[in-house]
């Protein structure tokens, strides 16, 4: 029988995290679901995790290693419901998430994906408070999410008929590929808020790609190229002033920000991009030759600490 909603859980030597992130799956309230969970060429015991489970309805597929966007593509292609939703497999929802969203789209046939709040689990202070997302679904949606898109790739549900319209996710990009997505999802119809903390997003260290900054800004800018490439419209409606500043303005922004919190790797690598394409102000371009200068040199000009992969960075 069709299940209701399709999980897609992308894995990559996940094991340690399984018992928390599929329980939460095991944990809904809502029942009719299906699993399907992508082993990304892992090295540990997920596939042997995944074989030791009896339920029916999770399902283990095994892949060569070829990033987060194929796994997930490749999940998508084995969905048999009628909603989808993505959980990562060191994350978490509660109890009640499918049930949740699964209510407001009932209830919107018109909509085509319903996002919740959410929570990072693991930092300190203000960053790890619940949050909710703003409202997208008005006049100014497509500017509101061009900005930003704030929840992560598990704090929604959207319609199979929707991903299947979208295509899936870009293979060419290795963190920005949901923000992309979710533009295209947007387009399609009504994006519906629900403004409770239904998923978690738990913070570990072991490479997560969202402490990945430079790449983050990088693959950002990529996603907001893609979609408005395709969507010429949406550059002529918005006007070139305030695309400018939304793609490449926004960029040189998170690159200064960068180079101020003495993360200068980072910033090197942003401001390159920036040079390359001749973006930014004359202080911005000043600001981005002396960040080239040899790390001891820019050190003693400008008393930095200079680190290659920042972990106390906001």
């Amino acid at each position: 029988m069709r299940p209701r909603v399709s999980i897609v859980m992308p894995c990559y030597n996940a094991e340690r995290h399984l018992p928390v992130s599929v329980g939460s799956v095991l944990a809904q309230s809502f029942q009719d679901w299906e699993l399907i969970a992508i082993d990304d060429g892992s090295q540990d015991g997920t596939r042997a995790w995944f074989e030791a489970q009896h339920d029916p309805r999770i399902h283990i597929v095994t892949q060569a290693n070829l990033g987060v966007s194929a796994a997930r593509n490749r999940g998508l292609t084995l969905c048999k419901g009628e909603y989808i939703g993505f959980l990562d497999s060191d994350d978490t929802w509660d109890r009640e998430f499918l049930s949740t969203l699964l209510a407001e789209l009932d209830e919107y046939p018109d909509a085509v994906l319903a996002y919740c709040g959410w929570q990072n689990l693991g930092l300190p202070g203000m960053r790890g408070q619940p949050f909710i997302p703003p409202d997208y679904e008005g006049p100014d949606k497509t500017r509101l999410l061009l900005e930003s898109c704030r929840w992560p790739i598990h704090a929604c549900l959207t319609r199979q008929s929707a991903v299947q319209q979208v295509g899936g996710f870009d293979p060419e990009l290795k963190i920005g590929e949901d923000f992309l997505f979710w533009m295209e999802v947007g387009q399609l119809g009504q994006l519906r808020r629900v403004p409770k903390v239904l998923a978690f997003y738990h913070h570990h260290g072991d490479g997560q790609a969202t402490q990945d900054r430079g790449w983050a800004a990088i693959d950002t800018l990529r996603a907001k190229q893609k979609f408005l490439a395709h969507h010429p419209g949406v550059a002529q409606r918005l006007g070139e002033d305030w695309v400018e500043a939304v793609t490449w303005g926004k960029f040189v922004e998170q690159a200064n920000a960068l180079f101020w919190r003495g993360d200068i790797e980072n910033a090197r690598l942003l401001y390159k991009r920036a040079l390359r394409a001749g973006r930014g102000t004359t202080r911005d371009k000043l600001r981005m030759l002396a960040c080239l200068l040899p790390a001891p040199l820019l050190k003693a000009i400008g008393k930095f600490e200079v680190r290659a992969n920042p972990t106390d960075a906001p």
